[in-house]
């Protein structure tokens, strides 16, 4: 797990870097990849989970791992090639075969990212499931800690590709992470192997369930502690598309196989909407449509008010920090008032940190002016200031008209702001944590792998939600409608999983 995690933190650092450097300083390229990313992932979400629950778990993790791997270390050759003979392709076909390359480097990544999301669901949340033995206690524990893994990896990893980046080259750091992707290919596929031979609950799977069955599933989790709510277990499966060829065969074999899909697609969202969980899993996806985050977004305001590079990196760590005391904060909420009450005291501390940020909308010091707004409706004018007005420092758009480094009125304004991101952080991860034991707990083995790949679909989908609101409302002097829009889908969020609560609450309470 912390060689995939340190793995992808870098790759995903590199490439939209890469990515910026190739298409001359400008964002268009990235954008692409971002749009691509999240729009393959929501389209083929649930077909990645269908595969990995109709295939042997070593075999899932093995091509998953084979296939990300490669990819990426083929995309690296690729950009090691274009960052050498930069020059000499521009020239070839008029410029069609630079376009070429930025397409096989997208298409590349896009494999991998979609490898990485199927070796995400097996690993994370089918493995370590079994691994456990189904005792809540210590997949509580495995969660924790594979989370505390990615919240380091995030910080060191980007650092680390970072400055080979920046003391060699381009090239240098493509040579970096194709090596590293070599070697984490063998290293990761000889671990597998061992953890599954060492556990052979791994090497069974439950039969597929079709034809609107009601399924319980063959597993209980057992706990030491007596004081949890029990998950409802019970499932409605119903993969039809596993016999969906039956009924169509007057059609041509390719018409077939894509209906067949379309059928997949179909009921594995219906599978997705059954579960038990269904609310907390929407909630959880809510929150991913914010600005309140360390991402380009944030940070890039951050620079408009005066704030540091330097600083920005200290809050960074400060953040994962407060990140890792998230999961600390889980494993000693679950033992002493079990999981679902977790979720609702992550929730309202969650809420209570980000009241900071909608505060400082308001403070002395906050630059918004709804007034700028008009003009984009009245005059037509674009979205975007010409690439003429645009300086570039730390992939981060500085604008002419708000030159970094010029201090605000008060400092009041982003204080709050990045007090209430930081602090956020706990009851943000310990939430996603309690949600994400719950759906490991509550989907029926036969499912687990189409309804997270589900729930990646809408992760994804809420993403690009947040990046639509940034299109539509770009300049700092708008940042403070964002921030008071995130809290409002964060909320949303949270009130779904307080009504799961309530009603597994009452379902717990009358079966007693």
């Amino acid at each position: 797990g912390a060689l995939s995690m340190w793995g992808d933190r870098m790759w995903h650092f590199a490439i939209s870097v890469f990515l910026i450097e190739l298409y001359g300083h400008n964002l268009l390229l990235t954008a692409v990849f971002g749009l691509v990313l999240a729009g393959s992932v929501l389209l083929l979400g649930a077909l990645i989970g269908d595969w990995v629950d109709r295939n042997p778990r070593n075999k899932v993790a093995h091509a998953s791992l084979f296939l990300q791997n490669t990819s990426v270390t083929v995309c690296s050759i690729v950009l090691m090639l274009v960052f050498l003979y930069k020059e000499r392709i521009e020239q070839i076909w008029d410029g069609w075969f630079t376009v070429v390359c930025y397409t096989v480097v997208i298409i590349l990544a896009d494999v991998a990212n979609l490898a990485s999301t199927a070796l995400t669901i097996a690993i994370q949340r089918d493995w370590i499931v079994v691994i456990t033995g189904y005792n809540r206690g210590h997949l509580a524990g495995m969660n924790a800690t594979m989370r505390r893994i990615d919240q380091v990896s995030n910080i060191l990893a980007p650092l680390a590709v970072g400055q080979v980046m920046t003391l060699a080259s381009n090239v240098v750091g493509c040579g970096f992470i194709l090596a590293w992707n070599l070697f984490s290919l063998i290293v990761e596929f000889f671990f597998l192997s061992r953890v599954y031979r060492i556990v052979p609950a791994l090497s069974v799977k439950p039969p597929t369930v079709v034809a609107d069955e009601l399924k319980y599933c063959s597993y209980s989790f057992s706990s030491g502690e007596g004081n949890h709510e029990q998950p409802e277990t019970l499932v409605e499966s119903n993969y039809s598309s596993r016999i969906c060829l039956k009924g169509i065969t007057n059609f041509p074999q390719c018409f077939q196989r894509f209906r067949c899909l379309l059928s997949t697609c179909k009921d594995g969202w219906r599978a997705y909407y059954r579960q038990p969980v269904f609310l907390a899993g929407m909630g959880l996806a809510f929150l991913y449509t914010t600005v309140l985050g360390f991402d380009c977004i944030t940070t890039g305001y951050a620079y408009t008010q005066g704030i540091s590079g330097s600083l920005l990196s200290l809050l960074m760590g400060v953040s994962a920090i407060t990140g890792l005391m998230g999961t600390v904060l889980f494993t000693r909420l679950r033992k002493s008032v079990g999981l679902i009450n977790t979720g609702i005291i992550s929730s309202c501390l969650h809420l209570g940190c980000l009241l900071l940020c909608v505060c400082s909308v308001f403070a002395p010091g906050s630059p918004m002016d709804l007034s700028l707004l008009m003009p984009y409706f009245r005059n037509n004018q674009p979205l975007l200031p010409d690439r003429s007005s645009i300086h570039w420092t730390n992939n981060t758009v500085l604008f002419d008209n708000d030159p970094s480094g010029t201090a605000p009125d008060s400092y009041v304004s982003i204080i709050l702001l990045f007090l209430g991101v930081i602090t956020a952080r706990i009851g943000l991860w310990c939430f996603d944590l309690t949600v994400t034991q719950l759906l490991q707990e509550t989907i029926c083995e036969s499912e687990r792998g189409v309804v997270n790949g589900v729930q990646s679909s809408m992760n994804y989908l809420m993403d690009l939600l947040h990046f639509i609101m940034v299109i539509s409302a770009p300049q700092p002097q708008h940042f403070g409608i964002l921030v008071i829009i995130s809290v409002i889908f964060i909320s949303t969020g949270h009130s779904m999983y307080f009504v799961y609560a309530h009603r597994a609450k009452r379902k717990h309470h009358l079966e007693r």
